[in-house]
């Protein structure tokens, strides 16, 4: 699942601010927020099933985050999509570059949403493989407010609708003062106002499935285990280079936090 926001080179003091909630099933093994060990210019968190990751940023600038896309077949024999992140923060190719290679490969995924992003040449491109019939999505992103949950960039589902306008509402209310990450997140991630029945998606999955799923942040027991939102982010970035990634996860049925803070060695 996943939910994204984030506002891009529209700001006076942040070239970034992101907020991200990680949906996935609670027992699926899981490492927090940090400085991988075998790629220490990656920091994310990481899935310890397939090795990859949601979302995690370099110290040379370089960001990556992924949602799913919502549909009803899945192929068990694809290729892990949290491994495109990976591939674009280990590579030196533009944000450009790799989509133009990724989207040649585009079949080999389920349904996926890709930002990739170089903060010092003030880049992000949008990457999607859904629509199946060809040709796949290249789009660069534009300054502004941006979401991005299961759908296409900034597809108005209830949740990314919510989340906009209560983003959008925080900024005005702190202005040019600084935003804090804790703050944000505990306002508007945390969010479990449902959608309306009449005004879900029709995206062919269970009716009942997206209703318990359109929430910001939620909870639903399967017959697999508990899934839902496992974690936060508040990823800040501004004009000095500082970078403050906070994190609120969940481990063993506890809500954590912690923040890694950072400075990007190249010039904004």
């Amino acid at each position: 699942m996943c939910i994204a926001a984030w506002i891009w080179q529209s700001h006076p003091h942040y070239p970034l601010i992101l907020l991200f909630n990680r949906d996935e099933y609670h027992n699926r093994p899981t490492k927090p927020v940090a400085w991988w060990e075998d790629s220490s210019q990656i920091l994310g968190g990481r899935d310890c099933l397939a090795g990859g990751t949601w979302l995690a940023s370099t110290r040379n600038g370089r960001l990556a985050f992924l949602t799913n896309v919502m549909e009803p077949d899945q192929n068990p024999n694809a290729k892990s999509r949290g491994e495109l992140p990976v591939r674009f923060l280990e590579s030196k190719k533009s944000p450009l570059d790799f989509a133009q290679e990724v989207i040649k490969e585009g079949d080999q995924y389920n349904g996926f949403n890709l930002i990739v992003a170089d903060l010092c040449s003030k880049t992000m491109i949008y990457i999607s493989n859904r629509p199946k019939e060809e040709p796949f999505t290249i789009q660069e992103v534009s300054p502004g407010l941006h979401v991005l949950s299961n759908a296409k960039l900034d597809t108005p589902w209830h949740k990314a609708q919510r989340l906009r306008r209560n983003f959008n509402k925080l900024l005005h209310k702190y202005g040019e003062k600084e935003v804090p990450a804790e703050e944000i997140v505990e306002q508007l991630m945390t969010d479990t106002v449902k959608a309306d029945k009449e005004k879900l998606p029709n995206t062919g999955c269970d009716p009942e499935w997206e209703f318990m799923t359109s929430s910001i942040c939620f909870r639903v027991d399967t017959p697999l285990g508990h899934c839902g939102t496992r974690s936060m982010v508040a990823l800040s970035v501004k004009t000095s280079g500082e970078v403050n990634f906070y994190e609120r996860y969940l481990e063993k049925n506890i809500w954590n936090s912690h923040t890694v803070q950072y400075h990007i060695e190249n010039d904004l």
